[in-house]
């Protein structure tokens, strides 16, 4: 099998991220294309930072096992299959799924610190950025947040204003200087996602 082209997808939460996935995903054949996603690599709740009023802070670098995210997207850059457990977002209506990640010609690396963690960084080669403006961002946070994990609109706003943009304009805006294309998602990202998804079905059957 031939070494797979890892590309990494990042911007600020709510940037739509998920849906320009999904949208790449259904554009190849499973075999094809492999996500490996930081959302599931998120620490135990124990071991998470709370701010100044005791809220717990799940945006911020120290949330997630870097170490445990590069080690297994090498594992599958070399070749192996690798297993984790879903991360729910303690959402207890949610059952955990047992994930699997297998080799594949094309492998997508998708979170909101996949620039900013260097042992990520440098196993990616192709970068992503996929940017909106910040009103958009909050609006399409407010919905996600309520509705995948449950939190009331003063929780969201919260969040947003003490941990969603603070992390944003410290670990992910910085690099957006990085990436190799940028896609503005502010109404809709079709052209952009036409052109990673030309660019990659050539290198599948170069």
């Amino acid at each position: 099998m031939q070494k797979p082209f890892i590309v990494g997808i990042t911007g600020g939460s709510a940037s739509g991220k998920t849906t320009f996935l999904n949208k790449l995903l259904t554009s190849f054949a499973p075999q094809n294309i492999c996500l490996i996603s930081q959302d599931n690599y998120y620490k135990s709740r124990e071991h998470q930072a709370s701010d100044q009023n005791g809220v717990v802070n799940f945006d911020l670098p120290s949330c997630i096992d870097d170490e445990a995210y590069a080690h297994d997207i090498l594992k599958v850059s070399q070749g192996e299959t690798v297993y984790r457990t879903e991360y729910t977002f303690n959402n207890p209506d949610t059952v955990p799924r047992q994930l699997e990640f297998r080799p594949a010609p094309i492998v997508v690396v998708e979170g909101i610190f996949v620039f900013y963690f260097e042992e990520v960084a440098k196993l990616l080669d192709l970068k992503v950025y996929i940017d909106a403006k910040e009103y958009i961002k909050l609006q399409r946070r407010i919905t996600r947040d309520r509705i995948e994990r449950g939190y009331d609109l003063d929780d969201v706003l919260y969040r947003y204003t003490n941990h969603v943009a603070p992390t944003y304009e410290k670990y992910i805006k910085p690099y957006k200087n990085d990436a190799d294309i940028i896609i503005p998602n502010n109404n809709h990202f079709e052209r952009g996602l036409d052109v990673i998804t030309t660019f990659l079905n050539a290198k599948i059957k170069a």
